[in-house]
């Protein structure tokens, strides 16, 4: 089991700058998200996008940012669980808390940030009638681990950066790998898309335009896949692996479970500390809502820094010293 003394649920930007300001407090953080990495909706949706609010950078790119933000948390050895979704919160008698993620990994924590953004983001899903029953057993919505498709036959659907970056990517991979989209224009960089088109000339993968994923097939694991074109034209091939890269989309998802006061699809909290209804949980960012709430990153950072002092008191039952780094410097915390 993980133990900590605050578990971060949401390592975007506001869950990233709450390591640097619990570790001026001695506070230990580990961090849970269902991303296979951090920077939560900079990194997945927008890393090139450009911030120009951010205190100090007249402009700044969303990767740089998380970047950034993992630098300075460094000094303080946050740790990671990726690729997980925390499905269950049990308090303790000692008032802490158990979480467990939907891969069965076990938190022990003291403290519980919820800094999940927008939601837990959850993948979109195409309407093929028996997708369940394959998924974890040849139906993927997110690469954690590209080697897991080496010397395989996968198949890869979607029109997005994602989906052009791991064509690109796994064409070296895969022993045989066919792209499916569903219109012949693609929503990805133009770079990229002419990439996966060379790609296709030189017959390192097969590339599928006008078509869609209609089916699938196989005794309690994928073997094959249905193409049906837009005109009607259908064929299967076979594949071991399905990925369905159309993107991720925010819903509360387990959190609307855990006893938490939410209203309009946000965690109520109390501006003093950020602490919500449940003793010991806090809400930071844009999952939180109060009377005046901007969803702002730079609102974000804020409300982190008040929540460690406020989580500090009820973990050492004393009110922390403020010290200013201007004066002390990282190193001294």
């Amino acid at each position: 089991m993980i133990t900590t003394d605050i578990c971060i649920i949401g390592a975007g930007p506001v869950g990233l700058f709450a390591i640097f300001e619990a570790g001026l407090l001695k506070m230990r953080c580990h961090l849970v998200d269902y991303l296979p990495q951090v920077g939560g909706q900079l990194s997945e949706i927008y890393p090139k996008k450009p911030i120009y609010d951010i205190p100090g950078y007249p402009i700044v790119g969303a990767q740089e940012l998380v970047d950034n933000l993992m630098e300075q948390a460094k000094p303080f050895d946050p740790t990671f669980t990726l690729g997980e979704r925390v499905e269950e919160i049990e308090k303790q008698e000692d008032g802490s808390f158990i979480l467990t993620t939907h891969l069965d990994t076990k938190i022990h924590a003291k403290v519980i940030a919820i800094a999940g953004g927008l939601g837990c983001f959850e993948p979109r899903k195409p309407a093929i009638e028996n997708l369940a029953d394959y998924e974890k057993n040849g139906v993927e919505y997110m690469v954690l681990d590209p080697e897991k498709y080496r010397n395989k036959k996968s198949v890869i659907a979607g029109g997005g950066d994602s989906a052009l970056d791991w064509t690109m990517f796994l064409a070296d991979v895969a022993a045989e790998l066919t792209m499916v989209h569903r219109g012949e224009m693609f929503r990805g960089a133009p770079d990229s898309v002419d990439k996966v088109k060379q790609l296709a000339a030189d017959g390192k993968i097969k590339l599928e335009l006008n078509s869609n994923i209609t089916g699938l097939h196989g005794a309690g694991k994928l073997e094959s896949v249905t193409i049906t074109n837009n005109d009607g034209t259908a064929k299967d091939i076979p594949c071991d692996y399905y990925l369905a890269l159309f993107g991720l989309s925010p819903k509360l998802g387990p959190i609307a479970n855990w006893g938490l006061n939410i209203e309009k699809n946000a965690i109520n909290v109390d501006t003093r500390d950020y602490s919500t209804n449940v003793k010991g949980i806090y809400a930071i960012g844009d999952i939180n809502n109060y009377e005046g709430k901007l969803k702002l990153i730079l609102c974000g950072f804020h409300e982190a820094a008040i929540m460690c002092h406020s989580a500090s008191e009820l973990i050492l039952g004393k009110k922390p010293t403020l010290k200013y780094t201007t004066v002390n410097g990282v190193n001294s915390f």
